[in-house]
């Protein structure tokens, strides 16, 4: 469709600048709004239509998108790592971006990042808050341990964290009111997050084995190193996989090499880490697991498979001897851990990637 306006929105918590463009006039229309959709729809309806607005994505969220797409208004949420700015354009203010976003709307210079569905955006941030508790926690075991050193203190009884190590911790005694007071609240915040990631695990495990991402999430499953947390994790964050290629996918998950080239010199330097970071960290973690020797699946991989498809378990099995083979090359080749593993989690996320798209091109082909 022909769009006659093209309208920039810099969007803030409480204030929203606007820019429109009128592509058959040259006319630059402004207005100062506020975050109320309303307004800003009312302003918007009365440019000269068809209109197209973008925004760029931020702490803001996607509700505007979706209030404007539900009112017949074509909306794009605008990637900002991608939005081009010329290198002498040194004064910045919200109006300045406004007209700025227009002005790349209106010659289609704008890379769009896709704006989720509520319910993608709800199961989003329960991953997140279980990956802020998981921060959380090892914080507060921080504080619980170098307290304990300071004071002459350490546990020699096995690993940490443990129950006999956390009943170990119960036993210990100051005879200091404040230094004993502070340990107790250091041990107590522990408790607390130990507390509040239980529940968390909990609601995900049934959300993931009850909701549109089960099939994904069973599929995933057939490969080393993603359990339930982290399938669901990726799933949750990369949301429609078939938007990717085997080749995109990396890409998109900034585990490619970055790259400064010119003329016959070719220069490649360290991962872009770009994109979804949160879905980067889980695949670099799960990478480790395909170091270890891999001779026959596990009784957990087994049972896993079980609850996948045929063609899940034949994919997720020969995945993990090319990804351990992979491992094997590496190190043969004297490659760092950390460098080889960066590499075997590019390749995982696009076996993640064949699994999670048949899933879903399978899952669309049941529905009624």
């Amino acid at each position: 469709m022909f769009e006659r306006t093209h309208v920039g929105l810099d969007v803030h918590a409480l204030t929203v600048a606007a820019c429109a463009i009128d592509g058959q006039t040259g006319e630059i229309l402004r207005s100062r709004l506020t975050p109320d959709h309303g307004q800003i729809l009312a302003w918007i309806q009365g440019l000269p239509g068809p209109c197209k607005v973008v925004y760029e994505a931020g702490p803001t969220g996607f509700v505007l998108a979706r209030f404007l797409r539900a009112a017949g208004i074509d909306c794009v949420v605008a990637a900002p790592s991608k939005l081009q700015r010329p290198p002498g354009d040194r004064v910045k203010t919200d109006r300045n971006d406004a007209l700025h976003l227009a002005r790349l709307l209106k010659l289609d210079q704008i890379t769009e990042v896709t704006v989720p569905g509520p319910g993608q955006e709800a199961a989003r941030d329960l991953v997140r808050a279980r990956e802020d508790t998981r921060g959380d926690l090892m914080r507060a075991r921080h504080r619980v341990s170098k307290l304990l050193l300071r004071q002459g203190i350490h546990y020699t009884g096995g690993d940490t964290w443990t129950q006999a190590h956390l009943r170990w911790l119960y036993r210990q005694r100051f005879d200091s009111a404040a230094l004993q007071l502070a340990y107790d609240l250091a041990l107590d915040a522990v408790t607390e997050t130990l507390a509040r990631r239980d529940r968390l695990d909990k609601a995900i495990v049934k959300l993931a084995y009850d909701s549109e991402y089960t099939p994904v999430v069973r599929a995933l499953q057939c490969l080393r190193g993603i359990s339930t947390l982290t399938a669901f994790g990726l799933a949750v964050e990369i949301g429609d996989w078939n938007r990717f290629t085997g080749r995109t996918i990396g890409a998109y998950l900034g585990l490619v090499p970055s790259e400064n080239s010119s003329g016959q010199h070719r220069s490649q330097g360290s991962i872009t880490k770009t994109g979804n970071s949160h879905a980067r960290r889980l695949l670099i973690e799960a990478a480790w697991h395909h170091r270890r020797p891999y001779t026959h699946p596990s009784v957990l991989m087994r049972s896993r498979w079980e609850a996948a498809t045929p063609a899940a378990r034949a994919r997720g099995q020969a995945g993990n001897l090319r990804l351990h083979d992979r491992w094997l090359v590496y190190l043969d080749h004297r490659k760092r851990p950390v460098v080889a593993n960066v590499a075997i989690a590019r390749e995982l996320a696009g076996w993640c990637w064949s699994l999670a798209s048949e899933a879903q091109t399978t899952a669309a082909q049941q529905r009624p």
